[in-house]
């Protein structure tokens, strides 16, 4: 008789250990952040409340873009991150792969205001985009009077000896390159016109940086007056005391769309739905865009003034970003690397 409750006892312990598990697991997330000032702002806006309103617990992965594609590749099987988080398009080519799952817009209470453009590939297993960097034109509003409007002031040359020019090797580079490789006459199928125009801008004294430090540095100690680059890193060379303002070019705004993904084969989808969910509540994308000039996708997301003019704000601007097709990127970038190599070499 002890011998049998002795059994007892010890299934139920059994059933309430694994109750507690199950518990504790469907009240953890894990995710993925960007790292330094994206990662801070990550917590105020989104992480902190999150927990705070559900009592979850958020395990963090400080990865960016290609490394946590990487690893949900790799672990495939048995995926570790509920929710991740892309700002290069990955999200196209994992959802193609299976690894996310479809999202029902019924299911986020914020989807209705969300902008179509943010949102088209839920269906797919495409994220939506809870944030924009827009790419434009940074501008050092002391020294050039009238301000840029157009891409192809990138080519004047009274501007040229100042002009910054960023190695396609940086995501915002890359972006920046395809839209005046666009005005040049380019396209994804060719990138010869873009090409060209940077050997002529080059031989006119333009200058290449790699990464954003050293772009702040030519603004502040080398003279520059312009550089095609991202709303939130001119927000970064306002805080330094540069006279720096951005404005989006009249052609059109090439922007990295920075997603929230529900990945597939994990048992805690609908914590990680209320995850993505919060992520799209204008609150959220104020907090962004106060903290670090990304463009809200929410179309009721009230920003000032001041924090409007540093970003895309508002349906009409929304409507003048572009989204360049990343698996073609993908697809070509080693090659388009190569000869942006060559041709930068002949400078």
């Amino acid at each position: 008789m002890k011998q049998h409750l002795n059994k007892v006892v010890f299934a139920v312990l059994a059933l309430c250990t694994a109750a507690v598990n199950v518990s504790a697991q469907d009240k953890t997330l894990r995710i993925n952040s960007f790292g330094g000032a994206y990662e801070t702002a990550h917590r105020k806006c989104v992480i902190t409340p999150f927990e705070k309103e559900t009592g979850a617990t958020v395990q963090i992965v400080t990865a960016y873009s290609a490394d946590a594609f990487a690893q949900l590749r790799a672990q495939k099987a048995a995926p570790q991150y509920d929710v991740i988080h892309f700002s290069g398009g990955q999200e196209i080519v994992a959802a193609s792969e299976g690894l996310l799952s479809p999202i029902d817009p019924k299911k986020l209470s914020n989807a209705a205001d969300v902008y179509d453009i943010a949102k088209a590939g839920l269906a797919k297993g495409e994220g939506p985009a809870y944030s924009v960097a827009a790419i434009g034109m940074i501008y050092n509003s002391d020294a050039m009077k009238p301000a840029p409007a157009s891409w192809k002031d990138l080519l004047n040359p009274k501007i040229t000896p100042h002009l910054i020019l960023t190695d396609i090797s940086n995501g915002y580079g890359m972006l920046g390159f395809l839209m005046l490789n666009k005005v040049q006459g380019g396209d994804l199928t060719n990138i010869q016109p873009g090409l060209d125009a940077v050997t002529k801008l080059l031989a006119s004294g333009a200058t290449i940086v790699t990464t954003s430090p050293e772009m702040q540095q030519s603004f502040a100690q080398n003279g520059a007056w312009l550089a095609a680059y991202a709303s939130d890193y001119a927000y970064t060379l306002t805080k330094a005391n540069l006279p720096a303002k951005f404005i989006q070019g009249s052609e059109g705004t090439p922007a990295s769309f920075i997603t929230t993904n529900l990945v597939a084969k994990r048992p805690n989808q609908e914590l990680a739905l209320k995850f993505i969910d919060m992520s799209l509540a204008p609150s959220a994308q104020q907090c962004f865009a106060n903290e670090l000039r990304y463009t809200p996708t929410n179309s009721k997301t009230t920003l000032t003034p001041e924090v409007a003019a540093g970003v895309a704000y508002g349906a009409s601007n929304i409507k003048g970003l572009l989204r360049f097709d990343a698996p073609t990127i993908e697809a070509n970038r080693a090659a388009w690397v190569e000869k942006w190599n060559k041709t930068i070499a002949k400078k």
